[in-house]
């Protein structure tokens, strides 16, 4: 059980994490994502597969934690757009992944690169020494969610009747 201090800066961290979630919408409407002709949350697929290289929908889904039907319905934004081409999976040929185009690769590297310059002028006066122990906490902060969000824990209690 957390000492009353912690228990008052967790709920402080709370407040925080529920206005960097609103910050972060926000944040995605001032990146110009309509040129790439599919919606922000298709576009963000191309981060995983620039990163792990062509994978299936259901391993896709599995990074993401998303729904394979709702991956799926992104990929073929992808695909019509010319972001993302189905290929054979060569461990399996009635199944197909998903690969990022060169045009998905460098799309993904525009919204890397536009992502990174928010942040930039957001942290301009921060010295480097600060960002990097903001980073080192914010990954942890980020591995322990993770890691409680795979525990039975973390799963929400269903009602009985």
């Amino acid at each position: 059980m957390p000492e009353p201090d912690s228990r008052d800066a967790i709920g402080q961290l709370s407040d925080e994490v529920l206005r960097f979630v609103r910050l972060g919408a926000r944040a995605k409407g001032m990146l110009n994502t309509a040129e790439f002709g599919a919606e922000f949350s298709a576009l963000m697929l191309l981060f995983p597969l620039c990163h792990h290289g062509p994978m299936r929908v259901t391993d896709l889904a599995e990074i993401k934690g998303a729904d394979p039907s709702t991956i799926s319905r992104q990929a073929a934004q992808l695909v019509r757009s010319g972001l993302v081409r189905r290929e054979a999976d060569p461990g399996d040929g009635r199944a197909s992944r998903l690969a990022a185009t060169e045009l998905g690769r460098a799309a993904q590297a525009r919204l890397r690169a536009a992502r990174q310059e928010m942040l930039i002028r957001a942290l301009e006066d921060w010295p480097a020494e600060r960002v990097r122990v903001f980073t080192d906490l914010f990954e942890e902060f980020n591995s322990s969610v993770e890691a409680l969000l795979r525990t039975d824990a973390a799963t929400p209690a269903r009602e009985t009747a």
